[in-house]
């Protein structure tokens, strides 16, 4: 069994501890709680002794592309948007990423757990994103969950990819008829599928279709949809397909998220935002702000923060987080968008996101407190194992 002992533990759950531990076994948290409630220890337990630096649980990065586009690697290790087809539901994260690649070792090294990465914003329907640790000998042990969500695009990229190809959309008008089209596509194939197991001797099987296929947990409401859109207007038309088809949904990036706020509160959707560490690069990012993540977070929406690795390498995640904090969004509002809130965002928050006993002992050591620059992650834990400690002081 390990043991954490005399940290200051922030739990991003009910109650933070000045001077607490956890207890852990077999990959989950097991006990927890203030140093007076600790028991006696065994020869045969594991002990650190974590006095003057802080434990909080390991951060999730909600939206990137870590090991979909390759560190230091260029069109061959880039596999993140198939830009020949605009609807692509049926391709799967877990086939296009490189378990090896160097952002997973930095992303434990800064504390990061968990990534939820998947296919890029160049099609209407880009693919299924994956949950992941950020280690493991290969994709299929970093798994956590696969599929967590599939990816859909708004606005730009869309338009622009396919402008260049001459072929539909060059529109957003075509982009959201793409979609609403898919979408009742799937839902005659599955009523068809539906009265084929109801009476299989007067139906006949519907021809099977990948694509389709893919899409019937969205359709039911049981796969989440991560809705890639900046500016306002593709936003509100997000939210109107959404709403439609009754359709489990996060708005990504959401750079403009900020000047509807109240309208993003009364839709009860969950912003993921970012990435906020970049220059206007184009024309969609015109109204950028720092301060984007305190006015949602203050409008009462669950807003997490993403990388979207690689345009801001994900070993800065905390850092995005401190900005935030320092440009009005509080400060435990901050760390929550790394932690608990983005695991709520790809509804994983019964398993990561917070130090609550029987779940996974995901954490990470601070040696101060983690929205300050200058602290340092001491040491990675993922499922209860040591997985990165810093050599230095």
């Amino acid at each position: 069994m390990l043991f954490i002992k005399n940290a200051r533990i922030l739990t991003m759950a009910e109650a933070d501890y000045d001077s607490g531990f956890v207890g852990c076994r077999d990959g989950k948290i097991v006990q927890l709680g203030d140093m007076a409630q600790m028991l006696e220890t065994d020869h045969s337990d594991v002990v650190i002794d974590a006095k003057g630096m802080v434990l909080m649980p390991g951060l999730v990065d909600s939206h990137c592309h870590i090991g979909m586009t390759e560190d230091s690697v260029g069109f061959e290790g880039d596999d993140a948007n198939e830009m020949t087809d605009p609807v692509t539901p049926q391709l799967r994260a877990i086939d296009g990423i490189y378990h090896a690649d160097k952002a997973f070792e930095e992303a434990r090294q800064n504390g990061i757990t968990t990534v939820i990465t998947g296919p890029g914003s160049a099609n209407v329907i880009g693919g299924q994103f994956a949950a992941l640790k950020t280690y493991g000998r290969s994709v299929d042990e970093m798994i956590i969950k696969a599929p967590c969500a599939m990816k859909i695009a708004f606005g730009e990229n869309p338009k622009t990819i396919y402008h260049e190809k001459h072929q539909i959309p060059t529109t957003r008008m075509a982009t959201a008829a793409i979609l609403r089209e898919q979408i009742l596509k799937t839902q005659e194939y599955l009523e068809a599928i539906q009265e084929y197991e109801k009476d299989r001797e007067d139906n006949e099987k519907p021809e099977f279709d990948m694509k389709l296929d893919s899409l019937i947990p969205v359709i039911k409401g049981e796969l989440p949809v991560k809705a890639h859109a900046h500016r306002a207007d593709d936003i509100l038309t997000a939210i109107r397909i959404a709403k439609e088809f009754d359709l489990d949904m996060t708005l990504d990036h959401c750079t403009e998220g900020w000047l509807i706020a109240d309208v993003l509160k009364e839709s009860g959707y969950d912003v993921i935002l970012g990435p906020i560490l970049t220059d206007r690069s184009k024309i969609e990012l015109r109204n950028q702000s720092l301060k984007a993540p305190g006015i949602l977070a203050r409008a009462g929406i669950n807003v997490s923060i993403m990388s979207d690795h690689p345009e801001v390498p994900c070993q800065h995640l905390m850092l995005c987080a401190a900005v935030a904090a320092k440009e009005g969004m509080g400060r435990e509002d901050a760390l929550k968008a790394v932690t608990i809130n983005a695991a709520r965002s790809v509804r994983l928050e019964k398993r990561i996101g917070s130090l609550e006993v029987g779940k996974d002992a995901d954490m990470v050591l601070y040696t101060g407190y983690p929205l300050d620059y200058m602290s340092q992650v001491k040491m990675t834990f993922i499922n209860g194992v040591l997985i990165y400690e810093s050599q230095e002081g």
